[in-house]
């Protein structure tokens, strides 16, 4: 067995834990509390055990004083006790036989003292001793719908196809909750902390060979073991696509992440350089990372670049096709079949046929020049792709639309990017993203994400 399957092996089992204690589980309403919540919310289906010598029952489940007098297995432990007792704790779980632990606890390595530190090592190395994988510390551990694991209640409980590294737990949880209005739903979350044991590279191998993952994304604030690092990268990169937001890049961001995960940074343009050579996404800030998903996730391999705009506002329009050009892209040529038919289809005053196509204000109160317009334009045998810039006038135009649209990409097969106007309801862009069509507030973020995909399948097939 290669170390690639002897880590696969061991991490599809933390996976799927059959039992769960939760050791240090407050009795009120405090934020360890969450950690139980969450998985009552998410339905675990194997028991779970808390742990609180001074408590009976919580929320309905017996206590357990200590780890070791709970008379079953346990698969996975979250520790939640105060700093001075994780180390206690941690090798009684070892003792026990636990598999796996996530330390929820803080104070170790990021508040860069030399006893911080000291004691995170002695918890990486009593976890060892006892053949058992630690979890952070200052983490909040692991999200999988489909084996009924959430650190967070009211995460979405539908399980896909996107595997997520963070080593943010509010940010890991953020996305979480944003995962329906997206269109987004995930195999597997992990989130990280320290990464005193499992790093990242450990889950980027992992997710390579991951069938229930097809798209990797990642937030990381640090490289712990580069060299292993850098082959994971390469590795997953060349069988799936891999979207890192990596920060800690400028002197603030560095000073930043080492106070949040005690992350050693690194510099921006030979971070770039590597991502480039390993084939990987990167991207910068937030709303990219999620834009960028958004487009690997529902959108399917293609790599043509020739892009079809049409819009009711003109103005809109005239800014896509510049971002088009910026992008490196192309706008489509429409074939004179096409323009003919467009002809027929919308009316004279105030518009063009040529791309991009201006179908003007009525268009808002006619939606089947919408629906027309849209399923002739993807139709041309020289359009790739569609930018769609428009909107319903109230709740039962808007519904159409996004019928017209929805049925215009099934149709051509082609893929469709919807673009917001101004005033659209945020529901709207619930129904295209479930529909698997991406929803960008601005053409520009949708030319940009769709550009990423189009460079990525070019270059990787």
């Amino acid at each position: 067995m290669t170390a690639n399957d002897s880590i696969f092996k061991e991490l599809d089992a933390l996976f799927k834990p059959r039992s769960i204690a939760i050791v240090g589980l407050p009795q009120g309403m405090k934020t360890g509390k969450l950690f139980l919540l969450a998985l009552q919310d998410m339905g675990f289906p194997g028991p779970i055990y808390p742990v609180n010598p001074k408590a009976e029952r919580i929320d309905g489940l017996s206590c357990y004083p200590s780890v070791s007098a709970i008379d079953a297995q346990v698969d996975l432990a979250i520790v939640l006790v105060a700093r001075q007792l994780a180390p206690q704790v941690v090798a009684e779980c070892a003792q026990k036989g636990v598999k796996s632990v996530v330390l929820f606890t803080a104070g170790y390595k990021e508040t860069g003292t030399e006893a911080g530190r000291r004691i995170e090592a002695e918890l990486v190395e009593t976890a060892r001793s006892g053949g058992m994988r630690l979890f952070g510390p200052n983490c909040m551990g692991i999200y999988a719908p489909r084996s009924g694991l959430s650190f967070f209640p009211g995460l979405s409980k539908e399980a896909g196809h996107l595997g997520l590294i963070s080593h943010s737990g509010s940010l890991a949880n953020i996305i979480g909750r944003q995962a329906e209005e997206k269109g987004l739903a995930f195999s597997k979350v992990v989130s990280l902390g320290n990464e005193a044991d499992l790093q990242c590279a450990d889950f980027l191998t992992y997710f390579a060979d991951d069938p229930e993952t097809m798209v990797i994304g990642g937030y990381i604030e640090g490289v712990k073991d580069g060299g292993y690092f850098l082959d994971a990268l390469k590795t997953a990169a060349a069988k799936k696509p891999v979207i890192l937001w990596r920060v800690g890049l400028t002197p603030e961001g560095s000073r930043a992440a080492a106070s949040h995960t005690g992350a050693l940074a690194g510099k921006e343009r030979i971070w770039q350089g590597l991502m480039n050579q390993c084939g990987v996404i990167s991207v910068a800030g937030w709303a990219e990372w999620v834009e960028t998903l958004m487009a690997f996730y529902l959108l399917p391999q293609v790599s043509g670049k020739r892009l079809a705009i049409i819009s009711g506002p003109g103005g809109l329009a005239v800014s896509a096709a510049e971002a088009v050009g910026r992008e490196g892209l192309e706008m489509a040529g429409l074939s004179k079949r096409t323009v003919d038919a467009l002809s027929q289809t919308i009316p004279p005053t105030g518009t063009s046929l040529a791309n991009p196509v201006d179908v003007s204000l009525t268009a808002h109160m006619d939606m089947r020049i919408f629906a027309r317009t849209a399923a002739l334009v993807a139709a041309d045998p020289g359009v790739d792709a569609v930018v769609m810039i428009g909107s319903g006038l109230d709740e039962d135009t808007n519904k159409q639309y996004a019928e017209a649209m929805i049925n215009a990409r099934n149709s051509s097969g082609k893929p469709f990017l919807i673009v917001a106007i101004p005033g659209m309801p945020q529901e709207a862009g619930r129904v295209f993203c479930r529909a698997g069509l991406p929803f960008y507030e601005t053409a520009e973020k949708a030319i940009s994400a769709y550009a990423r995909l189009i460079h990525y399948y070019k270059e990787s097939g």
